[in-house]
């Protein structure tokens, strides 16, 4: 199953409702396919400047390190310099930091692959993947390592 833009559109959506009832600050939401092709993004009203690169990097991040960002964030954590390099070698596509999330597909004999994956930014970082959650769960899809 590949992600349609039906997909992505309930995943911002959703995102967008989830921001707005939990008083978030303006939010840009990038949804990915599995090749970091984009399918579909918003920027709010009011969103700062660097908040589509930040939620891209973090999309990004995500598929090409094969885990939520959130998760990342912690190994790097424990190996800075590996990370740093990291985004150095990839030109800065990777921010370190919760709002990136795996989409996967939920049907047929490839459940559970990697079909995308959503990038948030604008609030902190667990809201921005809070948002991104709710959106995915909301397409009727799953999330990071969710089964």
């Amino acid at each position: 199953m590949s992600l349609s833009l039906s997909q992505a559109r309930a995943i911002i959506d959703t995102a967008l409702e989830k921001g707005r009832a939990d008083a978030a600050q303006p939010l840009a939401v990038v949804v990915l396919d599995a090749g970091a092709h984009p399918v579909a993004c918003v920027r709010e009203d009011g969103a700062s400047l660097f908040r589509f690169d930040i939620a891209t990097a973090k999309a990004t991040g995500a598929l090409g390190m094969g885990a939520d960002t959130r998760i990342i964030a912690a190994r790097a954590a424990n190996n800075p310099a590996f990370f740093q390099s990291v985004v150095a070698a990839t030109g800065g596509r990777l921010a370190l930091s919760p709002g990136g999330v795996l989409i996967r597909d939920m049907e047929g004999p490839k459940a559970g692959n990697v079909i995308g994956a959503v990038g948030i930014s604008g609030d902190t970082g667990d809201c921005d993947e809070a948002c991104a959650v709710a959106g995915i769960l909301a397409a009727g899809l799953f999330h990071g390592d969710s089964k």
